[in-house]
């Protein structure tokens, strides 16, 4: 397998993941807040998007080990297509309920994708590309928010719900070529741990292997006052009185378009510096970012501060989310790819939500300043209790093996 054909796969996967969750995301926050409903609904509202991608590592295990991963990845592409084709005939006018079932069915589908996806780059990838790799995954899918919460939001606000999802589904269909080349070996096992029930509670017997949970905790401490702020910067634009083709512009199209600058920036730091630098220096820098939206939130600055606050958030957002990414990939044995990984980013998910939700609450008591201002200083301390414990003791095993190593003498 060659690396170009590696690279556009993976660029055509993780794109495909982020093109209609990009719409979703970004609109059903913004037309519920349209319709009147209070911050901590439309972060309950996300439930429909997130359930699946926390659950996932539910079917992970027998995602991960049966049949082959070009079968499961032509079917998941095909039946987001044609979900998208379906929706050409919803109503959004008569409701929102299409948008929530549309939204959970597509978020299923992209959630198993995700994790023959993940698996498959583990597997595919040594050590020193995975800070790069991370970068493609990241910056692709960013890509598809960009397409789904910025191009297709702004079509479905100047035409129509038809239109947009038959654009939808054509952009899908584009994504589907590259899989359809795929050369892979079946994922079955003749060993009696991937058969019958092992293949059901195999997620908790990972779960319970040495040093996952500990670095489970690194996950949590890096990413919630991360996600307290981040999950709520949709909805504070709109409250600042920008309209849905001006978030589109700004969130949808121009931070996520700054985020691929991003991606390529983390995938660099962690492929020459380390995971440690990348870990510690896009983790304060994020914290940092957001001291622009607490001084947003306090009247000074106006659009022109939103969109400097955007781009950095953007950026150095991305980078750190490149950063624990490249991570997990190293946390995760090949021999288990697919639900190693899974386990860790369903956790990831996790954090979304319960970021989301108190964040929504805190600011629907107290407003977005404080509630921002919260945000930012668990995220640093979070990024130095994490960078202290993986010190300490580096566990999973395999992070021992790159923490503070030179990228040059990590091995696979």
């Amino acid at each position: 397998m060659s690396r170009s054909y590696k690279i556009t796969l993976l660029i055509a996967l993780y794109t495909a993941q982020g093109l209609p969750l990009g719409f979703f995301s970004l609109a059903l926050p913004i037309l519920l807040r349209e319709a009147g409903h209070s911050l901590t609904t439309g972060a309950l509202s996300s439930l429909a998007l997130t359930a699946p991608w926390l659950l996932k590592f539910l079917w992970a295990s027998y995602l991960d080990h049966t049949g082959t991963r070009r079968r499961w990845l032509i079917g998941l592409q095909l039946a987001s297509i044609c979900a998208a084709l379906a929706l050409t005939q919803a109503n959004p006018s008569e409701g929102l309920t299409p948008l929530f079932i549309a939204g959970f069915i597509f978020s299923t589908i992209a959630a198993s994708q995700d994790v023959i996806t993940d698996g498959l780059a583990v597997r595919m990838l040594d050590a020193k590309e995975r800070g790069l790799a991370n970068a493609i995954q990241v910056g692709a899918y960013r890509f598809g928010m960009i397409l789904g919460g910025g191009a297709l939001l702004l079509i479905f606000s100047r035409t129509n719900w038809e239109v947009t999802f038959l654009c939808m589904a054509g952009l899908l269909t584009l994504t589907l070529l590259p899989a359809l080349a795929l050369q892979d070996p079946p994922a079955e096992s003749t060993d009696p741990k991937f058969q019958g029930w092992y293949l059901l509670i195999g997620w908790f017997r990972r779960l319970l292997s040495p040093g996952i949970l500990r670095f489970a905790l690194v996950i949590v401490l890096y990413r919630f006052g991360d996600q307290m702020v981040a999950t709520l910067l949709g909805p504070f634009l709109f409250d600042q009185g920008m309209d849905k083709e001006g978030i589109a512009l700004l969130k949808g199209t121009v931070g996520s378009a700054t985020s691929l600058f991003g991606a390529v920036l983390g995938g660099w730091l962690a492929f020459s510096a380390g995971r440690r630098t990348a870990i510690l220096t896009s983790g304060i820098a994020q914290a940092a970012s957001y001291t622009l939206y607490i001084v947003a939130a306090l009247g000074m600055g106006g659009i022109s501060l939103l969109w400097v606050a955007t781009i950095f958030e953007g950026i150095i957002g991305t980078m750190a989310t490149v950063a624990l990414f490249t991570l997990m990939m190293d946390a995760s044995d090949p021999e288990h790819a697919g639900t190693d990984y899974t386990l860790f980013a369903s956790l990831v998910v996790l954090m979304g939500p319960i970021g989301n939700l108190s964040g929504a609450f805190v600011a629907d008591k107290v407003g977005y300043m404080p509630t921002f201002t919260i945000g930012t200083i668990l995220a640093l301390l979070g990024t130095l209790i994490v960078v202290r414990m993986l010190d300490n003791k580096p566990v999973p095993a395999r992070i021992a093996a790159v923490w503070q190593r030179a990228p040059s003498r990590a091995t696979r």
